[in-house]
């Protein structure tokens, strides 16, 4: 198991192994309902200060070049009025990581059919799909193998996907992810 630190490794740890080619953008879309953790998961990913996050209204986007590398991380607000603009950001979309309070149950059904459209998107067909069980710090939270269960995640058969228990304010669990990020952006199915 990763200690906290191996957590906190950030960006620039993820860049040097997914550079294999010079120059490649790499367009990661992080999306997922409103108060989800998306904003702090993306400060956490880019090792800024996570103590004052509010809500998205539009978008974030985080850029970090290094060796010729250039990772880009959208943050979409996941609040409903903002869920239909989703679409204006799918074009060229490498890896979807899809955020889940796993904390918030009575939302779980909304969730999944939010997560269920994304995955019906052509524009998002083939292109592999992180889904990050967030919030596993607090008690109430229900663990990855119960959301994977309740969204019928198993049924995914037209991409590579994971869910990978984390915890944004800690960290806990995002490097984990990251990696598989990693090994998998390449798998996007034409």
């Amino acid at each position: 198991m990763c200690s906290a630190a191996c957590d906190k490794l950030g960006l620039l740890s993820i860049l040097r192994k997914l550079k294999n080619a010079p120059d490649q953008e790499v367009r990661i879309l992080l999306l997922g309902l409103d108060n989800a953790g998306k904003t702090t998961l993306l400060k956490q990913l880019a090792s800024e200060d996570i103590s004052h996050i509010t809500p998205t209204q539009g978008f974030n986007i985080k850029s970090v070049q290094s060796q010729g590398f250039k990772l880009n991380l959208w943050d979409i607000g996941g609040q409903r009025k903002i869920r239909p603009y989703w679409r204006n950001y799918f074009e060229n979309t490498d890896v979807l990581i899809y955020v889940i309070d796993s904390a918030d149950r009575k939302r779980f059904e909304e969730t999944g059919q939010e997560l269920a459209e994304l995955l019906d998107e052509e524009k998002l067909s083939g292109v592999p799909v992180l889904i990050f069980a967030n919030k596993q710090d607090l008690l109430t939270a229900a663990p990855a193998t119960e959301i994977a269960e309740g969204l019928n995640l198993h049924t995914i058969r037209d991409r590579v996907w994971q869910i990978q228990s984390c915890s944004a304010l800690s960290g806990e669990g995002v490097q984990d992810g990251m990696n598989w990020v990693c090994k998998n952006m390449n798998a996007k199915k034409k």
